[in-house]
């Protein structure tokens, strides 16, 4: 179905205002921003849904990078997404920064970028400092030493049971 006649069906879903319509016109919108995520009219849209249903978290989440957005529901999403690299994995963005249409949009997914990659830079530093000590270097190759006796013994008993069965 093209996309014009999609928002036709959402807008008269949405105008119908029972629960069920509303609920269509949302997975319908759904689907738009997953098939186009560069357009930012229906991620507006999408929030305008959400905002019918009282969601401020996903108002926010889909009026991030709108020129107007209701700060509020900026801070419902970013506390629903309390990091950065959630956060802009919850705004579904596909590509770089440069497709979106607006400076607005621009600035605040290369902020949000610049942020996750901060995140992850972070997360890294701490996993390199984690050197384990001599004991657990130890215990982790008597461990293995174990599992191959238990092995070898292994192989070694069936290989006598297959013995005495056939010559027995």
């Amino acid at each position: 179905m093209p996309v014009e006649r999609t928002l036709h069906r959402v807008a008269e879903e949405v105008e119908r205002g029972d629960l069920a319509s509303v609920l269509r016109a949302r997975q319908r919108l759904v689907g738009l921003v997953t098939s186009y995520p560069d357009r930012l009219d229906l991620r507006d849209r999408l929030a305008g849904v959400y905002r019918l249903l009282g969601d401020a978290a996903q108002a926010g989440r889909w009026s991030y990078l709108a020129e107007e957005r209701d700060e509020a529901e900026v801070a419902a999403f970013e506390r629903a997404y309390r990091t950065p690299l959630a956060r802009l994995t919850a705004m579904n963005w596909v590509g770089c920064e440069a497709a979106a249409t607006t400076g607005t949009a621009r600035d605040r997914l290369v902020a949000l970028q610049s942020a996750a990659n901060a995140q992850l830079r972070a997360e890294l530093l701490v996993t390199e400092d984690r050197d384990p000590s001599w004991a657990t270097n130890a215990l982790v190759l008597l461990g293995l030493v174990v599992v191959l006796l238990c092995f070898v013994v292994g192989v070694v008993t069936l290989v006598i049971w297959v013995y005495r069965w056939f010559a027995g």
